[in-house]
């Protein structure tokens, strides 16, 4: 009994020391208790609005406000496209020849009427030759019928008619003598019809001789002046063809441009028709612009757009819409719009990538209003009404960036509302307000 004693008094006396070890583990416990529900409440996502100010007796807070208004929200789209010349040409050959000398390369502005290139002439100048050679006979055809007929060509006409009478005589006499015979029985009938025909002959030559000097001292018939003009005119214009082929040798550039390529060199034989350099207009530039899908039926002709272009950093042109061309692209099935720039810079050229920021109007209902009106807390834009001059945080949508204004919705504003503008900072639920500027 006596040697358990000491080992009750052992077991009395250690016992206290574990009471303090106990104490300190609960108080650890309470603090990870409280810190826990601390973190909970911050992370909460009841947090995110503003909260609700813990003292009422706090001095109101100064506030400018203004009043909602509908409007009409725009936004900027930005659109892409390619640089395409408005007018483009090409120049041929308008008759044949070897390319005796090309003046231009591609990339030189030429002007109107400048010299392309020059074709070897030597068949245009044979066609010269010939045709004026024909012009002269024809010239000289005219001037015999309009003069009249000599009097020595009427006088050898006379003369052929005497002698077409002698001739007549003569065979006259000779049928005479060959009928006495031929009743006599001295020849036979044969001869008698021989006789005949010749009288027939010399009658028919002394008519005819006759007919050409009776021509010939009435001189040409109006008709056949008239008919010789209109040969002489015929052969002009054979000589005036002539002479402009020779001409188009000489290959002139019908409009001002840029060349684009080049197809014939010297050597080159061209025919007619042949395509000698192709232009490119240098003082307006068509811009093709893609449109997203939903902005179809929703651009007109004459809305303003930005052009912009990565080739020309400093550049920057304001132009408005010429037209919307009326069906999509074969590759990209978007509709296109087509910008008409005048006067571009020297370094745009068509094939360059472009792109342009165009403003459209939203389709959505929203109020217009300063950027000063938002507060931005935890990802979530507020605005600040005004309900028994105390601050009311409401949630809104923020349609369009639009700069210095914004476009904003939220089906707990109403047109005409009063909302705060300045002061707005570091506001919270329930903090009383004093109004002192805009809306009252």
């Amino acid at each position: 009994m006596e040697s358990l004693d000491p080992q009750n008094q052992t077991s009395i006396e250690t016992a206290p020391p574990q009471k303090p070890k106990a104490w300190f583990g609960l108080l650890f416990a309470g603090l990870l208790l409280a810190g826990g529900f601390g973190m909970w409440r911050l992370l909460s996502p009841s947090g995110e609005k503003p909260a609700v100010a813990q003292s009422q007796g706090q001095p109101p807070r100064a506030v400018e406000t203004t009043r909602l208004a509908t409007g009409t929200s725009t936004r900027t789209v930005q659109l892409l496209g390619q640089v395409e010349a408005s007018q483009q040409s090409t120049i041929r050959a308008q008759t044949a020849g070897v390319v005796q000398e090309i003046l231009v390369q591609p990339g030189d502005r030429v002007t109107e009427g400048m010299t392309i290139a020059i074709l070897d002439d030597s068949d245009q100048q044979l066609g010269i030759a010939q045709a004026q050679a024909e012009l002269a006979q024809q010239r000289s055809n005219l001037a015999r019928l309009q003069v009249g007929t000599r009097p020595e060509i009427i006088a050898q006409r006379q003369a052929a008619v005497n002698a077409a009478k002698a001739r007549e005589r003569e065979a006259q006499d000779n049928l005479r003598r060959s009928t006495a015979l031929v009743k006599e029985g001295a020849i036979s009938e044969r001869v008698l019809v021989e006789a005949r025909s010749q009288v027939d002959q010399a009658i028919g030559e002394r008519l005819a001789a006759e007919a050409s000097l009776a021509e010939a001292k009435a001189g040409p018939i109006r008709e056949e002046i008239d008919a010789q003009k209109a040969n002489v005119a015929a052969a002009q214009a054979t000589v005036n063809q002539a002479q402009l082929a020779q001409r188009r040798t000489q290959v002139i550039a019908t409009q001002a441009g840029v060349v684009q390529t080049r197809h014939v060199s010297q050597g080159d034989l061209v025919q007619s028709a042949g395509e000698i350099v192709s232009l490119v207009s240098g003082r307006q530039l068509d811009v093709f612009l893609e449109l997203p899908e939903e902005l179809s039926g929703r651009v007109t002709p004459g809305m303003s757009i930005a052009l912009t272009a990565r080739a020309l950093p400093q550049w920057k042109q304001q132009a408005a819409i010429t037209a919307v061309v009326p069906s999509a692209d074969t590759t990209s099935r978007r509709q296109r719009v087509r910008v008409q720039v005048s006067n571009p810079p020297n370094g745009l050229l068509p094939g360059m990538a472009i792109s342009g920021a165009l403003t459209v109007p939203s389709n959505r209902s929203s109020f217009v209003v300063s950027r000063d009106v938002l507060t931005r807390r935890r990802n979530e834009w507020f605005v600040f009404a005004i309900a028994d001059n105390k601050a009311k945080p409401i949630p809104v949508e923020l349609v369009t960036d639009m700069g210095k204004q914004v476009a904003i919705f939220s089906l707990e504003l109403r047109s005409g509302q009063e909302i705060v503008i300045r002061g707005g900072d570091g506001l919270n639920e329930g903090v009383p307000v004093k109004v002192v500027g805009g809306a009252s």
